[in-house]
C-alpha cells in the first residue's frame, strides 16, 4: 500500500511538473499558482492568481474591468494580496465602499501606465535617466522607477513608498503585468 502511493504521489508531482512546462511553452509566465497566457488580456489572467483576488475585487469596485479589458496597450503594476495586507486596518474594506470610488480608482489607475514597459524598456528608461526614471500614470500622477541592484527595479509613489517588483514581463496581449509587493499611493 506504502508502495502505491508513493506511486501516486510521484505521479501526481511528474503531472503537475509536465503541466507547468507546457504552460511556460507557450509563453506564458506562472502568477500565484496560475498560467498567466499572453494570448488573454489584463483582466482575463488576473481573475485566475490566487494572489491578486483583492486587486481583482478592487478593479471591480471601481469599475474599471472593461477598461483593463481594453485594446491597451497598458503596463500594470500589480500589487499582491500581501502588499494590500500591508495597508492600515479597514483600508481596503472602506476603498472598496461605493462612496469612495473616487478615491479607488484614484490608487488602481496610479498603478497603470499607457503604453508597454517591459524589464527591458524600464532598464533602459533608468538608464537614460541616470539611474531613475519618471513614469506617468493614468492618473496623470508621477510614478519613479530605479534600479536596486542588477535586474532589480523599484517603484517608488508620490508619498515616498518603495514597492519591488517581484514578478517581471508577465505578457498579456493588451499589455504587460509586473507583480509587486506594496501598494503604490499617489500624492
Amino acid at each position: 500500500m506504502k508502495k502505491l502511493m508513493g506511486i501516486a504521489v510521484v505521479s501526481s508531482t511528474l503531472l503537475f511538473t509536465a503541466g507547468a512546462f507546457a504552460a511556460m511553452d507557450n509563453g506564458s509566465v506562472m502568477v500565484g499558482g496560475a498560467a498567466m497566457y499572453p494570448q488573454k488580456n489584463i483582466v482575463e489572467n488576473a481573475l485566475n492568481s490566487k494572489d491578486h483576488t483583492t486587486l481583482v475585487a478592487a478593479v471591480k469596485a471601481a469599475g474599471l474591468v472593461e477598461t483593463l479589458e481594453g485594446k491597451g496597450p497598458f503596463t500594470v503594476f500589480a500589487p499582491t494580496n500581501a502588499a494590500f495586507a500591508k495597508l492600515p486596518a479597514g483600508t481596503v474594506d472602506s476603498l472598496v465602499k461605493p462612496e469612495n470610488k473616487a478615491k479607488l480608482t484614484s490608487i488602481l489607475t496610479y498603478h497603470v501606465v499607457a503604453g508597454k514597459y517591459d524589464m527591458k524598456a524600464l532598464e533602459m528608461k533608468i538608464k537614460q535617466g541616470g539611474g531613475h526614471a519618471e513614469l506617468k500614470t493614468v492618473n496623470g500622477q508621477p510614478l519613479w522607477i530605479m534600479n536596486n541592484g542588477p535586474h532589480n527595479i523599484q517603484l517608488k509613489d508620490g508619498q515616498g513608498n518603495v514597492a519591488n517588483i517581484s514578478t517581471y514581463d508577465v505578457n498579456q496581449k493588451n499589455g504587460v503585468i509586473d507583480v509587486i509587493d506594496t501598494v503604490l499611493m499617489p500624492k
